[in-house]
């Protein structure tokens, strides 16, 4: 389940696959995919991917009529996940090579509470966005606010915070249910957007995972 900050861009539920693994090198962690490289602290330098679903179309959507369609980002770049004494610690740094051609910078913080069959995974982080990428996203050109009548808007880098609670419910010997709630805050920069009309979207999911070692 996936909140559209975007006007007019109603909630929506898709069913996905759903990974968190490592096979040699390569990696998945949910919408992240790489590779690790060379040994870095308590991790690996990693090249890293991600899958987005952050376009959206106008058509059908009387709220942005006049509003050119956005392309789903194609992020790239480096990242790393330290597993460290006091925590896990993910860092990515990711180039769109999508529509917007901007930048993206996201730092998590991870715990573990173990309570017997379930356990708890609190998270707190934010993710900067440069200009690029919100001018794309988030802006209006002239051209569409002469089309939309919404007023021109050329938004500058935002930086949005967000907390997450992952829960694994253990079920039998190598299945688990997995439960996921992101909610996230976001900038002024964002918010100020005539194509924006929720500030604090919510990302979640359900899953039923198998175990294999």
């Amino acid at each position: 389940m996936e909140q559209s900050p975007i006007r007019g861009e109603s909630t929506s539920a898709q069913v996905f696959p759903f990974a968190f693994f490592d096979y040699g090198r390569l990696y998945a962690r949910v919408d992240t995919f790489g590779v690790k490289t060379l040994p870095m602290g308590y991790g690996y330098l990693e090249l890293a991917g991600r899958a987005e679903f952050n376009g959206y179309k106008a058509a059908g959507n009387p709220a942005l009529r006049g509003i050119q369609d956005r392309q789903n980002a194609v992020p790239l770049g480096l990242g790393t996940f330290q597993i460290t004494p006091i925590g896990g610690f993910f860092i990515y740094a990711l180039h769109d090579f999508g529509g917007s051609s901007g930048n993206q910078v996201e730092l998590t913080y991870v715990a573990e509470l173990d309570a017997g069959p379930v356990t708890f995974y609190p998270e707190a982080g934010f993710e900067h966005f440069s200009r690029q990428y919100t001018q794309y996203y988030f802006g209006v050109s002239p051209t569409e606010a002469a089309a939309s009548g919404y007023a021109p808007y050329g938004p500058g880098a935002a930086t949005n915070p967000f907390l997450c609670l992952f829960v694994q419910v253990r079920l039998a010997r190598s299945w688990d249910a997995d439960f996921y709630l992101r909610r996230k805050w976001l900038s002024t920069t964002m918010t100020d957007s005539p194509l924006v009309d929720t500030a604090r979207p919510i990302t979640g999911f359900a899953a039923i995972t198998a175990h294999f070692e």
